[in-house]
């Protein structure tokens, strides 16, 4: 995963900020129902659901969410966040539904909770059902930012428990088995203390993602990891099967794979453990996630030659989920650093149009490409919590018309435009 405004010519600047005004408005001011009935996002074969009609998924990433709604000086970042994404016609944020041990942790401990944090998350929640975005929760962290399966060796490891003391003993020691399931529960679980849901139950949340981004690279073969996803797949499954889950998977094809050669970025993806086809095709996992980082993956291409990589990277996978796996695939990372060496702003707009074309033309056809996620959005004052993917996407103008355009030809596809009140008024100027 990538860590945890770009500037433009004064001349023109004036007219973007009115056409972003203009669709945007004060954020302060909410043009949504604060009340408003959700059902469930549903999977039929290769595509997702809702009221009947095909889903594609226009969406970000805001991994902060609920650690910026513990302290109520910074909850208001929160319900602008969700609010300015509503009114771009974005669907689904992918958040954190985790924080193992340190600062503001939701789990202290094995079993222990922070309820001020478990709060904290009931406000995310509740707010995305407010501005009627829904939410992919990711249940655990593969790296060590906000815990991960490294706290969670090192509590077996400190209570004399643990087999191991490396990373990968998280996917394979019964202890911390125990642990991560008694997480799982206590969080499906929840009765939300703003709406007085179960988590389980309720449907601003759109998907669970088992773990992001899971990496297992003391057994290169992959079975260790798919007998974990596996068993954790079918126990979320027993006690929530309203919603819909994922992996967290980068997308890498596995040794046995015969795309790791062709598709692959290299050979080193393959020996991580992961196997997207094998993993994917869990009788529990409901759709298939991938990421989006060439410019991470490669060092040694052109922007251009990126840029074809990843057109050849999202058709494979769509491809696979469309005749193999039969089921749909979202990207739930996409991104571009500007600290690359040849880093230009206008990169990023043509880079996130190559991944919304290849989805928008997915979703005419009705092909399993399901949506992608930018990684990652912010409001201001946030710089701290900011790498060099994040943007605030109102200070990026190409960017801000780009993600409204595709939330409206997303819509237009499936005749949503009319039948919700805020796309009818932001697609009606985008004609």
């Amino acid at each position: 995963m990538a860590g945890n405004g770009m500037l433009y010519p004064i001349i023109g600047f004036a007219s973007c900020m009115a056409f972003i005004y203009m669709s945007f408005g004060d954020l302060k001011l909410s043009s949504f129902p604060r009340e408003r009935g959700l059902n469930f996002v549903e999977r039929n074969g290769t595509q997702f659901f809702l009221d009947g009609k095909p889903l594609y998924v226009n969406g970000w990433n805001s991994y902060w969410l609920m650690s910026h709604s513990v302290e109520e000086n910074t909850r208001p970042k929160v319900s602008a966040m969700l609010q300015a994404g509503a009114r771009m016609g974005l669907t689904v944020c992918r958040t954190w539904a985790f924080n193992d041990g340190g600062y503001n942790a939701l789990q202290i401990s094995p079993g222990q909770f922070d309820e001020r944090v478990f709060k904290a998350l009931d406000y995310v929640i509740a707010e995305a059902r407010q501005h009627g975005v829904r939410l992919l929760l990711s249940l655990v962290n593969n790296l060590q930012p906000y815990g991960g399966k490294t706290q969670y060796v090192n509590w077996a490891w400190q209570e004399g428990i643990g087999l191991s003391s490396s990373n990968d003993s998280f996917f394979y020691d019964p202890s911390i088995r125990k642990y991560f399931k008694n997480y799982v529960l206590t969080v499906l679980t929840r009765k939300n203390t703003i709406t007085g849901i179960e988590y389980r139950n309720d449907p601003a949340i759109f998907a669970w993602e088992l773990i992001n981004e899971p990496r297992c690279m003391t057994d290169p073969s992959g079975d260790t990891l798919q007998d974990w996803l596996e068993e954790m797949s079918a126990f979320i499954k027993s006690i929530d099967k309203n919603h819909l889950l994922t992996i967290g998977l980068e997308g890498f094809y596995g040794p046995k794979s015969p795309k790791k050669k062709t598709v692959n970025p290299e050979e080193w993806a393959s020996l991580l453990g992961s196997d997207f086809m094998h993993n994917s095709n869990i009788t529990h996992v409901d759709f298939a996630s991938v990421h989006i980082y060439a410019d991470q993956w490669f060092h040694h291409l052109g922007f251009e030659e990126k840029r074809n990589y990843v057109s050849k990277w999202m058709r494979s996978h769509i491809e696979d989920c469309d005749k193999e796996l039969k089921k749909p695939v979202m990207f739930t990372e996409y991104g571009l650093s500007d600290q690359n060496k040849d880093y230009q702003p206008s990169q990023r707009e043509l880079f996130y149009r190559t991944i919304l074309d290849i989805i928008y033309k997915s979703a005419k056809k009705k092909w399993s490409g399901a949506g992608a996620l930018v990684w990652q959005y912010f409001v201001e004052g946030m710089v701290e919590y900011s790498d060099d993917f994040g943007i605030v996407p109102w200070e990026s103008p190409p960017i801000y018309k780009l993600t409204v355009e595709h939330s409206c030809r997303l819509a237009r596809i499936h005749g949503l435009v009319e039948e919700n009140k805020n796309l009818k008024q932001l697609c009606s100027k985008r004609k």
